[in-house]
Order: C-alpha cells, then sequence, then structure tokens
C-alpha cells in the first residue's frame, strides 16, 4: 500500500492517485467515476485485461460526457454511469458480483441528489438486476430511504425494475475466487483477492491477480445547472457472512451529495462506516473552510488509514473541481467534462 499520493497528470481534474483538480473560470459539467481501490499492480495485469478495463471506462464516460452536453440533470448522469458499471462484470456490481459464504449474491446500493439531499439504498438484494435503479425508486417512491432483503427486492419489482433469476449474477471466475477463499481458509476476501491465494485459480479472463481489490463502483456529477449528484454501488466480499452490510449503501459513510460537494468511496467498508468518510469531506468544507483537494486528502491519507481504512473516493465540488485519490497501488478511475475526452487511470502513477 502506498501512504502517499503519486503525482499528477497535468490537466483541469485529477487522474491520479491523490492529486486534485481546480475549477476553471468558467466550470463545465464534468462526471467521475470509479470501479473500485487496491493493489493493482501493472506487473500482475495483463494487456489484454488493461484494454478491458481502460476501453469500459471510457466507453461509459463518453456516454456520460454525451449526457452532460445535452443537458441531463446531474443524478440521471450518476446512475446511468453507475447502471452501466453493474452490468459489465469485470466490475465487483451487478453482473460479476462476488459470492458469500453460502454461495449466493448479495447487493447493496445508494443514490443522493445534491440540491434537495433526497436519497434512496437499499441493502443485501439477491433478484434486482440494476440495485442503483432500486436505490433510486426508494428514493423517489417509497417514502423512505433505505430498504433492505426480499422487501427491497419485492418494492423494486412493484417498480417494474427487471427481475433476474439469483444465479444471473456470478461468473465462474467469482465462483474460481470463492473455491480458493474456502479452501485456504482465509476468511472474507475483498473482490479479486482469491486468485492471488492461489496461482492455480487464475485463468486468463480473471479480471487480474490483486491481493487487496475493494469492489465498488461509483459516480459523481456537477451538472450544467451547478446541481451535484452521487451514486455508488457493490457485490460486497467474496466470502463474506450473510447478511454483512458495508458502506456502500450507507449514506454519509460510502455515498454522499449536498450543494457542496458529491462522494463516492470504495474500500474497507467497516473503516468508512465509522469515520463517516464521505459526509467527512463535506464537514471539512462547511465547517472548517477547507477546499476539495485539502478536505479530501485528509480523509484519505490521514483520517482513513488512523481506524485502518484502505481505499479512495473521488468527488466533485460546486464549482467543477474534482478528486480522485486512493492511499492503495492504484484505483479503476475517470473522468470527463462537457465538450471533453475521457480520461482514465489504474495505477497510482497515473
Amino acid at each position: 500500500m502506498s501512504a502517499h499520493p503519486s503525482s499528477a497528470a497535468p490537466s483541469r481534474h485529477a487522474s491520479s492517485g491523490g492529486a486534485a483538480g481546480s475549477p476553471s473560470e468558467a466550470a463545465k459539467p464534468v462526471l467521475a467515476i470509479h470501479g473500485g481501490a487496491g493493489t493493482i499492480l501493472r506487473s500482475r495485469m495483463s494487456g489484454v485485461m488493461e484494454a478491458a478495463y481502460r476501453a469500459e471506462l471510457a466507453k461509459i464516460l463518453a456516454d456520460g460526457e454525451r449526457q452532460l452536453a445535452r443537458g441531463d440533470a446531474a443524478l440521471d448522469v450518476a446512475i446511468e454511469a453507475v447502471r452501466r458499471l453493474e452490468e459489465c462484470e469485470l466490475f465487483n456490481a451487478g453482473k460479476g458480483a462476488v459470492y458469500t459464504a453460502d454461495e449466493r449474491h448479495e447487493l447493496d446500493a445508494s443514490v443522493m441528489d445534491g440540491p434537495t439531499r433526497r436519497a434512496g439504498a437499499v441493502a443485501g438484494v439477491t433478484r434486482v438486476r440494476n440495485p442503483v435503479l432500486a436505490a433510486r425508486a426508494v428514493m423517489e417512491h417509497s417514502g423512505h430511504v433505505m430498504l433492505i432483503g426480499p422487501a427491497a427486492d419485492t418494492f423494486a419489482f412493484e417498480q417494474q425494475l427487471e427481475r433476474v433469476e439469483p444465479g444471473w449474477f456470478g461468473t465462474p471466475q467469482r465462483l474460481a475466487q470463492l473455491r480458493v477463499a474456502q479452501a485456504s481458509a482465509s476468511g472474507q476476501v475483498l473482490d479479486h483477492d482469491g486468485q492471488t491465494l492461489a496461482a492455480a485459480a487464475a485463468t486468463p479472463e480473471a479480471p487480474l491477480d490483486e491481493r487487496t481489490k475493494f469492489g465498488t463502483v461509483g459516480a459523481v456529477v456537477r451538472d450544467a445547472q451547478g446541481r451535484l449528484a452521487a451514486a455508488t454501488s457493490t457485490g460486497g466480499m467474496t466470502n463474506k457472512r450473510s447478511g454483512r452490510v458495508g458502506d456502500s449503501p450507507i449514506l454519509g459513510a460510502g455515498c454522499y451529495a449536498d450543494a457542496r460537494v458529491a462522494v463516492s468511496c470504495t474500500g474497507t467498508g467497516e473503516a468508512f462506516m465509522r469515520l463517516a468518510a464521505a459526509h467527512e469531506i463535506s464537514a471539512l468544507m462547511r465547517l472548517a473552510g477547507q477546499p476539495l483537494e485539502a478536505a479530501c486528502r485528509r480523509v484519505v491519507f490521514e483520517e482513513l488509514p488512523v481506524v485502518g481504512g484502505e481505499g479512495g473516493l473521488i468527488a466533485v465540488d460546486d464549482q467543477g473541481g474534482v478528486w480522485l485519490g486512493f492511499n492503495t497501488e492504484g484505483m479503476y478511475r475517470g473522468w470527463v467534462e462537457a465538450g471533453g475526452t475521457p480520461a482514465v487511470g489504474i495505477y497510482k502513477d497515473e
């Protein structure tokens, strides 16, 4: 794990492990996304898989740019980006979600609209195809903020969201990870850890060999009206105890947005919950007067390590500034502004 950020590529918005960009005089709409953080090393990444990750991130960002350019609302752009990440089995959210100890999939998601602070979340869903859409439905139609388990699935179906069989989320690679984790008696494993524990479990199709990969996806957006929104989704941890819920559906921990900043986190969920990491960014900006970069750096590099927190976050402020940073070796990430070209990164030196 790297305790320090890498240097930033020269750009208005950051795309490196812990650097930030300041807003321009006329801030443009902007979208940032992440697909998880952890020990992501060039030496362990095949060229084919690296290209696949980069291409998928760039494709989602390019489609988001078109939404931003035509004036779509921040909430719509953030949710669509996360829905797309849920549909890609490279990432641990939706299709390609990891397995629990009892060989099931339990998925969590949350969304938050900055201007109104309306929010919705689901935890432990097993049959709704896109948990992020279920989270939005909770926000807009339930009268509540969070629904869990079978009741959340039932509510999603009442809202005409797509139903899938539980097995739809699984992939052979994810099942192999569970088998390796169980055979090694290693306990719970974060996303792709299982393939590190036994090289024999690795396949050419496996995402990569990572010792710590925190499998969450997320998006943060500032739209043409200056409105902010955030969305986060995850499949959890390989071999986790059934019923475990991490930070992703917990507002203020793994996801938060207000009129000042929007944040989506990825990492050791228990630590992010104990710190209320996403809300801590807003609090430092609002109460301590810290700019986006200073607030994010303090949380990721100073406060999270105190409670054993590894991972990263993406954030955008009301002036169009963006921060994408992490205290691990890498994070799948990218950003784009309206009228611009997507920029993506994986490793800490990008």
